[in-house]
């Protein structure tokens, strides 16, 4: 059902990097491996900086048995990771490269904004770019605060947009419990929240 949602939505929509990536997801949840990368290397050519998609896709390839793509998309990936501050999606690529057997590149790390360091935006996780706050989380919990530490207001703006899509497609009723959580679960797939992110995120703080 997820497989067909996103199918439909790329198909609508076939510039929507998120979109694609949230089908790698679908396909790669479904142990559809060949899908998968094909999915993740369509958002990577939409958005190249996407840096989640370059460490799924690079994590699909090694499933494959194509570790020399994975190798070089992961070195390069990690250098971008670095570039845009993208710490978690910088710490899995370094990891996999470690157990191939491969030198981690060496990086600067990004600088920080003025406007970031005052408290007055924030980096956000999906761009890299600084932007302004969320003026509060947008839901209880983890997951809210968890977005609203890691992505702008204007971020959030454009998964609202899509969220509307989304409701309507599926006709998604909020009354029902499992209608919330598809709900969520697209949101987490659109924005690249990971369960495993979630958890590292708890973790900390």
């Amino acid at each position: 059902m997820r497989i067909m949602q996103w199918e439909n939505m790329t198909q609508a929509d076939p510039e929507n990097d998120m979109g694609w990536f949230s089908l790698g997801n679908a396909y790669k949840d479904a142990e559809r491996a060949e899908d998968a990368e094909r999915a993740y290397a369509r958002t990577l050519e939409l958005n190249p900086i996407m840096s989640r998609a370059a460490q799924l896709r690079a994590q699909v390839l090694i499933g494959l048995g194509r570790e020399d793509e994975a190798v070089d998309l992961l070195t390069d990936g990690y250098k971008i990771a670095a570039e845009r501050g993208d710490i978690m999606p910088q710490k899995a690529m370094g990891s996999l490269l470690e157990k191939l057997g491969k030198a981690i590149p060496e990086v600067q790390q990004a600088s920080v904004p003025p406007e970031v360091e005052s408290g007055e935006a924030i980096i956000d996780r999906r761009t890299g770019r600084a932007g302004p706050r969320l003026p509060d989380p947008p839901m209880r919990g983890t997951l809210g605060q968890f977005i609203y530490d890691h992505y702008t207001l204007d971020t959030w703006r454009e998964w609202i947009a899509m969220g509307t899509k989304v409701i309507n497609e599926l006709r998604l009723d909020f009354s029902n419990v499992d209608h919330q959580k598809t709900y969520d679960l697209h949101m987490m797939e659109w924005l690249g929240i990971s369960e495993e992110d979630l958890k590292e995120y708890e973790a900390q703080v």
